[in-house]
């Protein structure tokens, strides 16, 4: 289930608001010019699953969000509790920072947390299967997989490169509690 909770960005651990209507939720992520919306997650897939498997049985919507957002190449990322590089990721996605590109993600298993910093406040979104996330370029954010990670997410970009990040420096992702799993 995806659900929002509020902090505010000046006293990080005042835990506001939690909301649990997708809804709502998308309503309140609006005025940051983020995108929430669900999608039909549990496409037929093979048993283990490669990654081409994966962009295949999504490939219709892929290619509805490449017409809309010009979006040039695509991904598909894993982390699951015995990824040799679990703790690298986690630590890498954790630390508050912008891209020059979109960060658009769909969830198709698993569950993780995007922290959106916006308005004053910190809107700690916690993603499951189902879920598409459009963070614009240049929105600061944070990303937490948790200690046991598993998630599945399709990623668009508009670059090549892929995923790059501009750290901000800022320790606010130090202030706010830790991704526990999916609730």
């Amino acid at each position: 289930m995806t659900v929002l909770t509020l902090y505010d960005d000046e006293e990080p651990f005042a835990e506001g608001e939690t909301i649990r209507d997708h809804a709502a939720i998308a309503a309140m992520l609006k005025p940051a010019g983020v995108t929430l919306e669900r999608w039909q997650a549990g496409a037929t897939l093979p048993d283990s699953p490669e990654d081409a498997d994966i962009l295949a049985a999504y490939a219709d919507d892929i290619a509805r969000l490449e017409a809309a957002g010009g979006y040039k190449s695509c991904d598909v990322i894993r982390v699951t509790p015995d990824h040799p590089q679990r703790r690298e990721l986690r630590a890498k996605f954790l630390a508050e920072h912008t891209h020059d590109d979109d960060e658009v993600r769909f969830f198709v298993e698993g569950a993780g947390l995007f922290y959106i910093r916006s308005g004053g406040k910190v809107h700690a979104l916690e993603c499951t299967a189902g879920d598409l996330i459009l963070l614009p370029a240049g929105t600061l954010h944070w990303f937490d997989t948790g200690a046991r990670p598993f998630f599945t997410a399709i990623r668009l970009f508009t670059t090549p490169e892929g995923w790059v990040a501009r750290y901000t420096g800022d320790d606010i992702a130090g202030a706010i509690p830790l991704y526990e799993g999916a609730q």
